[in-house]
């Protein structure tokens, strides 16, 4: 299950959270607190993973002498609830943010740094601290990551005599060729929401673009890439509206015969025994670039309550959770990849036909690095290019007018 940031309420949140943390957060705790009971706000709704992060606490609680509940809510809904809590002097002990939106909090005081809690970086490569960090300070501690990677049906490209493709005139080829009646070569998310965003930028950093000047030469060779993929027949027009879940149904449907996605989507891709998917790093604009993805997931972090106490305790559940075991056990129930080196490394002998997706994590960078919480702003305006590109208009002239609207906030 990928749990991204919903950038359509980022810019209310950015001034909201400024006013509610500093006003009512760092003055203190505003009701009685069990000592032996501590809380961790998070999205883990789904019944599985609400279970396993369950017996996790419950671990790590018997091994620190507490007891560890968990409060799950929808994952649009974590940063809103966290911000009424801090209105109300009622934060939870620590708060599991989808990294995005990490920088958000923790841009207005909300967030403890981790290392002064005791927690270190070693093993955890930098990309992933980076993941977790804001203006240079550690505030979240992934247990695992995720990326996009080139799901592709074994049997369908064998038929059609083609190889899996490792550049962008090979994906087009293929795309092509692969295009049969109603099934496409290749599915991917277009849509107006931050699914499309995600999918998008292993095409535009992988080709050197910046999410700092969005209508540069490089992001708009990466947009007309995408629409010579529609221009041929080889993607659905359907694209500019589908989530990534959309596109793991019409893969699963026998629709398209590659995909980029990720694995999240890996337990209901193996609930069909008759598909036979392989997984390979995304394409890159020319032989030897560098495949460069997003980093997605979630962080553990200690909100600013004022209880230097609770804080300390607070610090120790979250490296009991993101230790090497507990991030393994994890990784392994949810197919995403650890972030400790270590536990990776162990992760890639037990699960070795999502090795590809291992190496591309390897070279994957955090959306918000370059921005901190601008990248709400920038979301935003790529969204609407590619309805605008993907439609008709040109890219260069809606790449121009999201630059536009990423500088002005509108």
């Amino acid at each position: 299950m990928s749990k991204r940031f919903n950038a359509s309420v980022s810019t209310r949140i950015v001034a909201a959270a400024c006013v509610l943390i500093a006003s009512a957060t760092l003055t203190g705790c505003g009701q009685d607190r069990d000592d032996g009971v501590y809380t961790v706000l998070n999205s883990s709704t789904d019944e599985t993973y609400h279970r396993w992060d369950a017996e996790a606490m419950a671990r790590c609680g018997k091994r620190l002498g507490i007891t560890v509940e968990q409060q799950s809510v929808p994952a649009a809904q974590v940063m809103t609830k966290a911000l009424r809590m801090a209105s109300s002097k009622s934060l939870p002990d620590i708060v599991q943010f989808d990294a995005s939106e990490m920088p958000t909090f923790a841009e207005a005081g909300g967030l403890i740094d981790l290392r002064t809690l005791g927690l270190s970086t070693r093993d955890i490569p930098r990309g992933i601290v980076d993941f977790g960090s804001y203006k240079g300070t550690y505030y979240g501690a992934a247990r695992s990551v995720n990326t996009l990677a080139l799901f592709y049906n074994k049997d369908v490209l064998r038929q059609a005599g083609v190889p899996v493709p490792t550049t962008w005139d090979e994906l087009r080829a293929s795309a092509k060729k692969l295009t049969r009646g109603k099934r496409y070569g290749l599915a991917l998310s277009a849509g107006g929401a931050e699914d499309g965003v995600f999918q998008f930028l292993p095409f535009m950093w992988s080709n050197g673009g910046d999410e700092r000047r969005l209508d540069g030469p490089r992001v708009v060779q990466a947009l007309d890439f995408w629409k010579s993929l529609l221009k041929d027949g080889s993607l659905s027009k359907s694209t500019v509206s589908w989530t990534q879940a959309d596109v793991n149904d019409q893969f699963m449907a026998g629709n398209a015969a590659m995909m980029i996605n990720g694995p999240w989507q890996v337990e209901t891709l193996n609930t069909d025994k008759s598909l036979h998917w392989g997984i390979a790093r995304i394409p890159v604009p020319r032989a030897g670039a560098a495949s460069v993805g997003p980093l997605g997931g979630a962080v553990l972090t200690v909100p600013n309550t004022g209880d230097a106490g609770r804080e300390r305790m607070a610090g120790r559940i979250v490296a009991c959770l993101s230790s090497e075991q507990e991030q393994l056990t994890y990784a392994l129930n949810s197919w995403m990849v650890p972030a400790n080196e270590k536990a990776a490394a162990v992760w890639r002998q037990r699960v070795p036909e999502l090795q590809a997706l291992a190496g591309q994590v390897a070279a994957a960078r955090s959306r918000t690095a370059e921005l901190g919480a601008g990248w709400s702003s920038v979301s935003l305006a790529l969204q609407s290019a590619f309805q605008s590109a993907l439609t008709g208009q040109s890219s260069q002239a809606a790449l121009k007018r999201a630059q536009q609207r990423a500088t002005s906030g509108n």
